[in-house]
C-alpha cells in the first residue's frame, strides 16, 4: 500500500492516541469503510412491498 508521509503521520497519531498499532488503525478504518459501503448498497436496493 502506497501512502503519503502525511497519511502515515495521521495514522501514527491515531495509533498513539488509541494505544494500538498502525495496522490495527488501518484494519479498523477499512472495516468501517466496507460496512458503510455495504449499507449504502443495501439502501439503494428497492425495498420489498408489504
Amino acid at each position: 500500500m502506497d501512502l503519503t508521509a502525511a497519511m502515515l503521520e495521521e495514522l501514527d497519531k491515531a495509533a498513539r492516541d488509541l494505544n494500538v498499532s498502525r495496522q490495527a488503525v488501518i484494519k479498523t478504518l477499512v472495516r468501517q469503510a466496507l460496512d458503510q459501503h455495504y449499507l449504502a448498497q443495501r439502501a439503494k436496493q428497492p425495498q420489498p412491498r408489504s
